[in-house]
């Protein structure tokens, strides 16, 4: 490395320092990589910290705290196994032929890291404008994809990409809070109505976010990867290996279940059959996505991609190596959110913020609020049944519309995972990854998309 060094001319030494924003993205990963732990560990802090909290700033016992733990641990238990399902079904589906030749073909337009890093970053941020669960499978099985193609590209940094365009998922299509007010008698419609998604989703407020974010934030990420090769972390490529190993020892006799098992009628028949009812679906509801109509949608594909049942259980058992970290994490942030809701914490940290606001500041401090919370509350739909009630009675005080405290909540909401592992758990499971190796680098998302949003609720 001296050698080559020592023969390159000092104009091309010049080019290969790394700039400004990708020295503040290394020195975030070392203080990542030293002190931030595994997102296990993090949750049981954030315990700790709730629990403290509930007990000297709500003056609740103890034993309150423990109850409001344990009666909140299984709250999440439906979503934990609608995520789980979301991964396994979404990692198959990318196994199959078909899906893994396309995205490899994708994956192929790539030739240098910059490239790389536009790519993972503006379909994590498409695709995240549909669905959150859909962005976040989509930029973990590109990145990987991304990273076989371009040897040379960080992948830290390369995945952190792909997990940034998940901060614009609350300004798409899958947005918690404004479907919600959206939603006919929803808990609050005596208060606000009805408000349709003109008024959020496609509110200027909104779109001006949005666009802002989906053009600016991939140059932004590309900025933060290292010019410096020295400073990369290279990528094992036997780590990236997801393909499906062939069984030879598959019986060849003609037996009724080898028969059976291999056959493509089965498959197709529970394909067709889940593409029947997705489009009488559609039909009825318009293009509306909930968890479970996603989940249908990936097996649905899947058991009409594999060719046969031993092929699909193949994908299956593949795909399903690392969901025992969802089970494991998922119980103690539900614990989490019942202590903040039942001891009141949330409600003094939003009323905190609403104190101090004024007509113009509003949505700005609910968004902050929104932030803050969302460390502790991870859910989009739990985090406004919490906030909403304080924050709803503040807009109509205040004279302010409140589908731009919805959108606050909403934004608040997404910007904050940043530095939230909760919902990096997927993307780092199919990547192979840990926390640590990616949040450093999301700090810059942090930061960068928390000017604009700020920006764009005070001046709206």
């Amino acid at each position: 490395m001296k050698t080559n060094l020592q023969n390159e001319s000092p104009k091309s030494l010049l080019n290969n320092q790394n700039n400004i924003v990708a020295k503040i993205g290394l020195f975030f990963a070392k203080i990542a990589e030293r002190w931030l732990p595994d997102a296990f560990v993090f949750a049981v802090l954030l315990t700790v910290i709730t629990f403290l909290g509930g007990m000297f700033i709500t003056n609740k016992s103890p034993v309150d705290m423990a109850i409001y733990w344990g009666d909140g641990f299984w709250g999440l238990l439906t979503f934990t196994a609608q995520i789980i399902t979301t991964f396994i079904m979404s990692y198959a589906l990318a196994l199959t032929k078909p899906v893994s030749k396309t995205l490899e073909s994708i994956a192929g337009i790539c030739k240098t890291p910059t490239s790389a890093i536009l790519l993972v970053t503006f379909t994590s941020l498409f695709a995240s404008l549909i669905s959150w669960a859909f962005g976040l499978v989509v930029a973990g099985i590109i990145a990987k994809l991304v990273a076989k193609k371009v040897r040379d590209v960080d992948y830290r940094v390369l995945v952190a990409a792909g997990y940034s365009g998940f901060v614009i998922w609350e300004g798409g299509l899958s947005s918690s809070p404004a479907l919600f007010v959206a939603t006919k008698d929803h808990v609050f419609q005596d208060k606000i109505g009805i408000i349709p998604t003109s008024e959020t989703l496609f509110s200027p407020l909104n779109l001006a976010i949005v666009i802002i974010t989906f053009f600016t934030l991939p140059f932004i990420m590309k900025l933060v990867h290292p010019k410096r090769k020295e400073d990369r972390f290279i990528i094992d490529q036997k780590l990236l290996e997801d393909k499906i190993e062939e069984d030879t020892k598959d019986s060849e006799t003609n037996y009724l279940n080898d028969k059976l098992e291999k056959s493509r009628l089965i498959t197709v028949f529970g394909g067709l059959l889940g593409l029947s009812y997705l489009i009488n679906h559609f039909v009825k509801n318009g293009f509306s996505l909930d968890l479970n109509t996603v989940n249908l949608i990936f097996l649905t594909f899947a058991l009409l991609l594999y060719g046969n049942v031993r092929d699909l259980g193949k994908g299956i058992l593949k795909a399903s190596g690392s969901v025992g970290q969802f089970a494991l994490q998922y119980p103690f942030y539900a614990g989490i959110m019942g202590m903040m809701g039942a001891s009141g914490l949330a409600l003094w940290i939003s009323d905190l913020f609403t104190n101090i606001s004024t007509s113009n500041t509003l949505p700005l401090f609910t968004f902050w609020a929104a932030g803050l919370l969302n460390m502790f509350i991870p859910s989009g739909g739990g985090q406004w049944a919490v906030q909403a009630p304080m924050v709803i009675p503040a807009a109509l005080e205040m004279g302010v519309n409140p589908a731009k405290v919805v959108m606050a909540v909403a934004w608040g909401d997404a910007w904050t995972n940043m530095i939230q592992p909760f919902w990096a758990i997927p993307l780092l499971a199919i990547a192979g990854l840990k926390i640590r190796d990616i949040m450093g680098f999301t700090v810059i998302t942090l930061v960068y998309t928390g000017i604009i949003i700020s920006v764009c609720m005070y001046i709206f």
